[in-house]
């Protein structure tokens, strides 16, 4: 559980920076990916909408992080959101969109995290633990 609970407030460290990042400065992706031709000022507007969300997951990584089976939800969702990134970086890759050397981290981190989340999540228990009523006090019993 150790390593789940690890997992999780790093990436909710890396949602909330990157979001944050994207929210204050997009333009920094930009400059950061050196991407070519520069972007027109609306897209923006659809970074900063991107950052709200990705930065309320990061909050969602602190609270799976509390209590990991009970949050299992957040868990498989990052999983998912996660095998996206891979696929969207991927086909920008073969489609000769992005270089590699400029998107590295958008190839290997999330493979790293599927692994790193699954591996944990199959480890976790299913359920919450069990706690037993307190035993009765009272010198008859209950049938």
């Amino acid at each position: 559980m150790r390593v789940m609970r690890a997992a999780l407030i790093t990436i909710g460290i890396i949602q909330i920076l990157f979001g944050a990042t994207l929210l204050v400065r997009p333009a920094t992706l930009q400059t950061l990916l050196h991407l070519q031709p520069a972007a027109p000022a609306w897209v923006n507007y659809i970074l900063a909408m991107s950052a709200a969300r990705i930065i309320g997951y990061g909050v969602g990584m602190f609270v799976a992080a509390g209590a990991p089976w009970r949050h299992r939800v957040w868990i498989n969702t990052m999983i998912a959101i996660q095998a996206v990134d891979f696929i969207a970086t991927a086909a920008y890759l073969a489609n000769g969109v992005l270089p590699l050397g400029h998107v590295a981290a958008g190839v290997v981190l999330p493979w790293l995290w599927i692994a790193v989340l699954g591996w944990a999540r199959r480890r976790a228990p299913t359920a919450p633990p069990r706690i037993s009523p307190p035993e009765s006090s009272s010198p008859t019993r209950h049938l």
